[in-house]
C-alpha cells in the first residue's frame, strides 16, 4: 500500500458547474434602469399608459359597487336630520332678552357651551329634548309641544 502520494493515473470523475445569472424579476424590468438600458441595446421596449394613472378616480367596478348602495341609504334613510324651527328659535330668543341674558349666560345658567345656545337660536342645532328641558326651565317658557313661547306654567 503506497503511503503519501497517490500512484498512477488521476481522473477526474465530476462535471463542471456553469453558475448562471438568474433572470431579472418583473419589478427589476420595470425600474427606469432596466428600461433605459433596453432602449440603448435596441430590445423592444412596450409602454402602456394606465387609464386612471395620475389622477384621483376610483376604478368603475368600486364605483358602480358604491352607486347602489347610496341609492339604498337614500331610501330607506331620512335626506337630512331635523333643525331648530323657527318658533322655538325667536321663542329662546324673546325669553332671553326678555331675561337680559346674554348667550353666555344662558348657557352657563343650562350648563352648556355658549356655541350650543348661539346653534340653537340660529336655528343650525338638531334639537335634542334635554338641552330644550333645560332651556324650558331656565327661561321660564315652553319650547316643545303645541304652546311655543307661552309661559312655563300655562298650559
Amino acid at each position: 500500500m503506497p503511503t503519501g502520494r497517490l500512484s498512477g493515473n488521476i481522473t477526474q470523475d465530476w462535471e463542471p458547474v456553469v453558475l448562471r445569472r438568474t433572470r431579472p424579476k418583473g419589478a427589476d424590468l420595470k425600474s427606469t434602469k432596466a428600461v433605459n438600458q433596453a432602449l440603448r441595446t435596441g430590445a423592444p421596449v412596450e409602454t402602456v399608459r394606465k387609464a386612471t394613472a395620475g389622477t384621483n378616480k376610483k376604478s368603475s367596478s368600486v364605483a358602480a359597487a358604491v352607486a347602489p348602495a347610496r341609492k339604498l341609504d337614500e331610501t330607506t334613510e331620512p335626506a337630512g336630520l331635523e333643525r331648530v324651527g323657527t318658533e322655538v328659535r325667536a321663542a329662546i330668543q324673546k325669553a332671553r332678552v326678555a331675561k337680559g341674558w346674554s348667550q353666555a349666560e344662558l348657557a352657563k345658567r343650562i350648563n352648556e357651551r355658549a356655541q350650543v345656545v348661539q346653534e340653537y337660536e340660529s336655528g343650525k342645532a338638531v334639537p335634542v329634548q334635554a338641552v330644550l328641558a333645560k332651556m324650558e326651565r331656565a327661561l321660564e317658557v315652553k319650547l316643545r309641544g303645541k304652546a311655543v313661547g307661552a309661559p312655563a306654567g300655562a298650559k
